[in-house]
C-alpha cells in the first residue's frame, strides 16, 4: 500500500445494527446496552390513530385508559403502535404517510433508533378505511377450501405490509362450543380439524406476505359458560387438549405463526394471562414456539380488575410476565412504570424482563427494524412526493379488482344451500317480493370487525369507503326482467310488527317471496352478533320469526335467506320454506354471491361449519359430542340439529360407490388407504365436499361419537367421475388417554366417508393392531387425499 494514499475510515456501526452479525448476537448486545426503562419501553404499545392530513399519529383516547404523553414516553423507546389504520377513518395513502412520520419520530427520539412494530386487526380483511371487506371466518369454514383461504390471507397481508403494518391480530382459532356466544362469527367452526386447517392456511397466507400472524385466543375463550363473553370456562383437561388446543398446535407447527394472544377467560380459576403452564410450559417448552406472546387488550390489567388475582398494577405485570406474556397491549398500563418499579425493588426479577425483551427485539431484527438501512416509508409510497400530502390522497387502492374478485370467490364458495324443494334456482320469476330487514341493507354482509361496523359506525358522516351493493341491487341485475318489490316487514331486533301486514300483501302478489333475515353486527350490545353481543337463545332476533311465520302461512313460495353471524333455529321454516340459503356475513361481494345462487348462475358448494339447531334452547350442542350428548330416552331435550355440521346441497347430484380398503388391519404406528368413486350424475357442473370421520366404538375414555379428520373438494362436470384415494395415518385416531398423554389404542375403528356428519355415504372398518402407542405434538396431523379421473362408460 502506498503510504501517501489516504484511507477513509468508515465509522463502525453498533453491533445491533450490523446485519452481517447473527440476530442473537445483535439482540444480546442491545439488551446489554439498555437501561431498565429502555427495556420495559419495548414491552408495551401506544394506541394511536393515523392522521388524515398525513401528520404524525395522535394518541387514541380510550375510555379504559388514561391519556398518553408521547413526549414523555418516546425518549426511552416504544415497542408497538396499536391500530394506526384501525382507529379512525383515514385515506390509506395519508395513513401510510402518517405512520411513516410517526415511525421517524419514534426512531429519532430514542438513543438506539428503534422504530415501533405496528399492528392492526385483519379478522375479515385489513380493518382499514377503504380496504376490502372479505367474508368473516365462519364463511371461511363454510368453504372447506384451505387453498382459497391461503390466497386470501396473502392478499390481506400484502395490503397491510404495503402501508407499513407489521403484525395482524388474526386468525381466531377458538372452536365453537356454544353458538350463543357473540363471537361465533369470528370463529371458523365447531370442529377443531376444520378450524385448524383453515386457520393454518390463513396464517400461511399472512406470513408469506411478511405479516406476523397472531393466533387468538389462547385458550378456552369460546367455551365460556352459557356463551357469555368473558365468562369463566368450564372445560376439563381432556376437552382442552383434544378440542381447543389442536388448531393452535397446527397453526404454530405448520403455519409458522410468530405471535400468540392470550384469552381473557379463566379456566378452573386460572386466567390465561397468568397461566405459566399454558403460556410457557405447553406453548414454548413443549411445542417449541419462539415468537412473541401479546396480551389481549387490557388483559394484564384485568388480572387486577376482573380476575382479582393481583393487588396492584405491579402485581399484575409481574404475574403476566412470569407466565409468559411478552407485550402489553393496547397501551402502557402495567409494563411501564409499575413494572420498572417492581424490578427496581426486587419484586420482579429483571431476568424476566430480559426474557420478554429478547423475543421482542429478535422479532424486530427479523423484520429489518434494526437494520441501518431501515426506511420508514412503506412500499406503497415509493416514489411519491411526501412533502405534498394533498397529492397523495387516493394514491393507494386497498380494494382493487383482484381483491374484489377473490372476495367474491370466497363468498360464493361459502354460501350454503340448506334446503330446496325445487324452488331454486329461480326460473325467471316475473314478480319477486323481497322482504325482511336485511333485504336492502348495505352493511348486512359485514361482521363486527369490518371497518365500517367496527369503526365507521362512530363516524356517521364518513363514506363507507367500499362498495356494498344490497341484495336488492344485485337481484335487480340478476333478474333484469323481474318486478322486484321491497318491504322491510320488521327490523333486526326492534320487535316492530307494524310492517308485517305490508310484507304479507307484497308476498301475496308475487311469484316468489325472498325473505332476508339475520343479524346486525356490532360490539358490546350494539348489534345482535359480534363481540359482547351474546344471545340468550338461538331464536331469530326481534320479530323476525313472526315475520317468517306470517309469510309461511301464505300460498306464495317462501325462500328464506340468512345473512347472519351465527346459526339460528328457524322453526317452521325448516320444513315449510321452499328453500333456505345460509350465508355467514359474506363480505362486500356477498350479495353478488347470494344472487348467483338464487338464479343458478352459481352452483352452491358451501358446507355448514356449525350445526343449525332445530330448537332455540338446546344449547350448548355441537356435532362433536359424546354419546350422552346426543338424543336419548333419558332426557326430554333433543339436541339433534335441523341441519348437521358439514351439510350443504347442490343443484346437481353426486353418487359415491366402489369403496376399497387396502388392508383390514394396520399397526398403531401405520396407515391404511381407502379408494372410492364420486360421480356427478346430475345435469350441471358442481363440487362435492368429501368428509372423513372416525368413530371409535370402544376407547379407554369417552370419545365423541365421531370426529372430522379430513376433507377434500371434488369438482366434477356432468357425468364426470373421479377415483378418490385417501391415506389415513393411525395417528389420526389418537386422543388424550387416562394418564393425560395422547395415545393411539389398538382396536376397531369405523371410518365414515360422508357428505355431512349426518350423511354417511360409505363406511369401512379397520382394526389397529399392536401395542398401545403414545404420540405427541410431532404426530401426523392429516390424511392424504388424491384424485384421478375415471374414464366415462
Amino acid at each position: 500500500m502506498n503510504a501517501n494514499v489516504a484511507v477513509e475510515n468508515t465509522p463502525a456501526i453498533p453491533l445491533w445494527n450490523d446485519p452481517t452479525v447473527s440476530v442473537t448476537a445483535r439482540v444480546d448486545a442491545l439488551i446489554d446496552a439498555m437501561t431498565l426503562q429502555e427495556k420495559t419501553a419495548q414491552l408495551y404499545g401506544v394506541w394511536v390513530g393515523a392522521s388524515d392530513q398525513g401528520g404524525e399519529a395522535a394518541p387514541h383516547q380510550h375510555d379504559m385508559e388514561e391519556a398518553v404523553d408521547l413526549d414523555a414516553l418516546l425518549p426511552t423507546g416504544l415497542g408497538q403502535l396499536t391500530r394506526p389504520f384501525g382507529t379512525v377513518p383515514v385515506d390509506p395513502a395519508l395513513g401510510a404517510l402518517s405512520l411513516a412520520r410517526t415511525q421517524t419520530r419514534i426512531a429519532a427520539t430514542n438513543r438506539f433508533g428503534i422504530p415501533a412494530l405496528a399492528h392492526d386487526e385483519c379478522l375479515a380483511g385489513f380493518a382499514a378505511w377503504g380496504a376490502t371487506a372479505y367474508p368473516v371466518p365462519l364463511s371461511w369454514g363454510a368453504t372447506f377450501d384451505s387453498d382459497t383461504v391461503r390466497r386470501m390471507g396473502a392478499a390481506i397481508g400484502r395490503d397491510m405490509r404495503s402501508v407499513g403494518v407489521h403484525q395482524g391480530l388474526a386468525p381466531v382459532l377458538d372452536v365453537v362450543r356454544d353458538a350463543r356466544w357473540g363471537r361465533v362469527e369470528e370463529t371458523i367452526g365447531e370442529d377443531p380439524y376444520l378450524v385448524g386447517t383453515i386457520g393454518t392456511a390463513y396464517v400461511q397466507g399472512l406470513e408469506s406476505a411478511g405479516i406476523v400472524a397472531t393466533l387468538k385466543h389462547f385458550v378456552g375463550y369460546s367455551a365460556s359458560r352459557a356463551g357469555r363473553n368473558l365468562a369463566p370456562s368450564s372445560v376439563g383437561p381432556r376437552e382442552r387438549a383434544d378440542v381447543l388446543l389442536p388448531p393452535f398446535e397446527m397453526a404454530i407447527r405448520e403455519g409458522g405463526a410468530r405471535s400468540v394472544m392470550n384469552a381473557y377467560t379463566d379456566t378452573d380459576g386460572m386466567p390465561s394471562a397468568a397461566d405459566e403452564d399454558l403460556l410457557t410450559g405447553l406453548l414454548r417448552d413443549t411445542w417449541g414456539f419462539d415468537g412473541t406472546v401479546v396480551a389481549d387488550y387490557f388483559a394484564i390489567a384485568f388480572l387486577k380488575t376482573l380476575h382479582g388475582i393481583a393487588a396492584d398494577w405491579a402485581g399484575a405485570a409481574g404475574t403476566a410476565l412470569h407466565a409468559g406474556i411478552d407485550v402489553e397491549l393496547p397501551n402502557v398500563k402495567t409494563y411501564g412504570a409499575p413494572l420498572a418499579e417492581a424490578v427496581a425493588d426486587g419484586r420482579v426479577p429483571e431476568a424476566l424482563v430480559d426474557r420478554a425483551l429478547r423475543r421482542v427485539l429478535t422479532q424486530k431484527a427479523m423484520l429489518g427494524l434494526l437494520d441501518p438501512d431501515w426506511n420508514p416509508v412503506p412500499a406503497a409510497l415509493d416514489g411519491a412526493d411526501l412533502d405534498d400530502p394533498a397529492a397523495l390522497r387516493g394514491r393507494i387502492d386497498l380494494d382493487g379488482p383482484e381483491n374484489r374478485a377473490l372476495a367474491r370467490t370466497v363468498a360464493e364458495e361459502a354460501v350454503v344451500l340448506l334446503s330446496n324443494d325445487g324452488a331454486l334456482p329461480l326460473a325467471r320469476p316475473r314478480r319477486i317480493a323481497l322482504l325482511g330487514p336485511n333485504a336492502d341493507e348495505p352493511t348486512a354482509v359485514l361482521g363486527c370487525y369490518s371497518f365500517p361496523q367496527h369503526i365507521g359506525v362512530r363516524h356517521p358522516g364518513t363514506p363507507l369507503g367500499i362498495e356494498l351493493p344490497t341484495l336488492r341491487d344485485t337481484l335487480s341485475a340478476e333478474f333484469p326482467d323481474a318486478e322486484i318489490t321491497v318491504a322491510r316487514g320488521t327490523g333486526i331486533d326492534d320487535g316492530d310488527l307494524s310492517g308485517i301486514r305490508e310484507a304479507a300483501q307484497v308476498a301475496r302478489e308475487a311469484d316468489v317471496a325472498l325473505v332476508v333475515l339475520g343479524d346486525r353486527a356490532g360490539l358490546f350490545g350494539r348489534g345482535t352478533s359480534g363481540e359482547g353481543c351474546d344471545a340468550e337463545a338461538l331464536v331469530l332476533p326481534g320479530a323476525q320469526q313472526h315475520l317468517l311465520d306470517t309469510l309461511l302461512d301464505l300460498e306464495t313460495p317462501v325462500v328464506t335467506v340468512l345473512l347472519a353471524g351465527r346459526p339460528y333455529a328457524l322453526g317452521r321454516a325448516v320444513e315449510e320454506s321452499a328453500a333456505i340459503v345460509q350465508s355467514f356475513f359474506p363480505g362486500e361481494e356477498g350479495t353478488h354471491a347470494i344472487a348467483g345462487v338464487l338464479s343458478g348462475r352459481t352452483n352452491p358448494s358451501g358446507r355448514l361449519p356449525v350445526s343449525v339447531p332445530r330448537g332455540p334452547d338446546s344449547q350448548p350442542a355441537t356435532y362433536l359430542g359424546a354419546r350422552l350428548a346426543h338424543a336419548s330416552e333419558v332426557s326430554n331435550i333433543d339436541p339433534t340439529p335441523a341441519f348437521a355440521f358439514g351439510h350443504g346441497l347442490s343443484y346437481t347430484r353426486f353418487d359415491w360407490a366402489d369403496l376399497i380398503v387396502d388392508v383390514q388391519e394396520a399397526p398403531t404406528d401405520g396407515e391404511f388407504t381407502l379408494t372410492f368413486t364420486v360421480r356427478n350424475s346430475g345435469g350441471r357442473s358442481g363440487t362435492e365436499v368429501v368428509q372423513l370421520y372416525l368413530h371409535d366404538p370402544a376407547a379407554s375414555v369417552v370419545q365423541p361419537v365421531q370426529r372430522l379428520v379430513g376433507y377434500t373438494r371434488v369438482e366434477l362436470k356432468p357425468g364426470e367421475a373421479r377415483r378418490v384415494r385417501v391415506t389415513v395415518p393411525a395417528d389420526l385416531a389418537s386422543f388424550t388417554g387416562r394418564d393425560g398423554r395422547r395415545v393411539v389404542e389398538p382396536g376397531e375403528l369405523e371410518v365414515r366417508l360422508a357428505a355431512s356428519s349426518a350423511d354417511q355415504r360409505l363406511t369401512a372398518r379397520v382394526t389397529l393392531t399392536g401395542a398401545e402407542r403414545h404420540v405427541d405434538h410431532t404426530r401426523r396431523l392429516h390424511a392424504t387425499f388424491g384424485q384421478e379421473p375415471v374414464a366415462r362408460a
